[in-house]
């Protein structure tokens, strides 16, 4: 009877041991995403930050619409 409490209560055991490896895998795989996510979210911040200068307006400004200064002299190619 104690040989088989045993058996049982070592085989319950391992199926613990397998559970608790398992869910430090998975705290591991989430503190890195919690990593990731923390430095995905201060690029965010840096990025919002530069898009409200005006070195940014003015890179858009002549990307998207052509735009340049007065004094400013532009050459074409005959291409």
């Amino acid at each position: 009877m104690v040989f088989s409490i045993c058996g049982i209560v070592t085989y319950k055991q391992q199926g613990l041991d397998m559970v608790e490896a398992k869910a430090d895998q998975k705290i591991v795989e989430l503190n890195d995403k919690i990593k990731d996510e923390k430095k995905r979210a201060e690029d965010i911040e840096e990025k919002k930050a530069y898009v409200q200068t005006k070195k940014f307006i003015e890179e858009m400004a002549r990307e998207k619409f052509g735009l340049v200064y007065k004094d400013e002299i532009i050459f074409k190619s005959e291409e």
